[in-house]
C-alpha cells in the first residue's frame, strides 16, 4: 500500500483524463494528494478518474481548461486554490501530437503544437509559481523522443525540446523560492495518443519495442509511478533533471 507521502498536498495534473495523465492522477491521490482532475473535452472520462479516485478514499475533483488558450489556465489554478486551500505540485501533461513530415508542416500546425505544448506548460509554470508560496514540484511530462531522430515527428519533437530546456532553466529561477522543476520523459507508451487511433501502425509499434531494451511498450503506470516519486520528499534534492522513462529506447 501506498503509504500517503502527499497527505495534505494538493495537486493539478492537466490532460488527466485519460492515458498517462489519469494514471498520474490516480497515483498522487493514492499517495494522499487532493488532485485538479484538468480535462479540454472529455468531461466523462475525467469524471470517471473522479470517481475512482473518490470510491478508494481519496479527493479530486475535474476542471475543464484548454491549456491552449491562455485565458483558461488562471481560472484553474484559482480552482484549485478555493476547493483544496493550496497548491504543492503541478504536472503539465496535456499535449498534442500528431503525425507531420517536413513537406506536411504548415504555420498552423507548428502553432497548434506549440500552443499547448510550450506555452500551456509555460503558463501553467507561471500560474503554479505564484501559488505555490510554501515551496513545491513542478513536473513537465516530455518524451524521450526529444532526444532521438525521430521522422514523422518534427514539429512534435521540437516542442519537446522546448520543454527540456524551459525546465532547467526554471529549475534555476524558481529554486530559491523552494520550488523544484524536473522533466519526466516517457518512451513509447500505451496510450490513444501513441496507438493506431493516432496513425501508428503495429509494424512501427514492433520497431519500438525491439528499440527498448526492456522489450515492450511502456504502461500508464510505469510513467506515472516516477513521476509521483519526483513530487515526494524522497526527490526532495532533485530539480533540473531529465527522467528517462523509457524502458531504454535510447540505449
Amino acid at each position: 500500500m501506498a503509504d500517503k507521502r502527499l497527505a495534505g498536498k494538493a495537486a493539478i495534473v492537466t490532460g488527466a483524463s485519460r492515458g498517462i495523465g489519469a494514471a498520474i492522477a490516480k497515483r498522487l491521490a493514492r499517495d494522499g494528494a487532493a488532485v485538479v482532475v484538468n480535462y479540454s473535452s472529455s468531461r466523462a472520462a475525467a469524471d470517471d478518474v473522479v470517481k475512482e479516485i473518490e470510491a478508494a478514499g481519496g479527493r479530486a475533483i475535474t476542471y475543464r481548461a484548454n491549456m491552449g488558450t491562455p485565458a483558461d489556465i488562471p481560472p484553474l489554478f484559482d480552482a484549485c486554490l478555493k476547493e483544496f486551500g493550496r497548491l504543492d505540485v503541478l504536472v503539465n501533461n496535456a499535449a498534442v501530437m500528431k503525425r507531420t513530415f517536413l513537406e506536411e508542416v504548415t504555420a498552423e500546425n507548428i502553432a497548434q503544437h506549440f500552443d499547448v505544448n510550450v506555452r500551456g506548460y509555460l503558463l501553467a509554470c507561471k500560474e503554479a509559481a505564484a501559488r505555490m508560496t510554501g515551496g513545491g514540484c513542478i513536473i513537465n511530462v516530455a518524451s524521450a523522443i526529444s532526444r532521438m531522430a525521430y521522422p514523422g515527428a518534427v514539429v512534435y519533437t521540437a516542442t519537446k525540446g522546448a520543454i527540456d530546456v524551459m525546465t532547467r532553466v526554471l529549475a534555476m529561477e524558481l529554486g530559491p523560492k523552494g520550488i523544484r522543476c524536473n522533466v519526466v520523459a516517457p518512451g513509447s507508451t500505451i496510450t490513444d495518443m501513441n496507438s493506431e487511433k493516432s496513425g501508428k501502425t503495429q509494424a512501427e509499434a514492433d520497431q519500438e519495442i525491439a528499440m527498448t531494451a526492456l522489450r515492450r511498450q511502456g504502461l500508464p503506470d510505469d510513467i506515472a509511478d516516477a513521476t509521483v516519486f519526483l513530487a515526494t520528499d524522497d526527490a526532495r534534492w532533485v530539480t533540473g533533471s531529465w527522467l528517462d522513462v523509457s524502458g531504454g529506447i535510447r540505449l
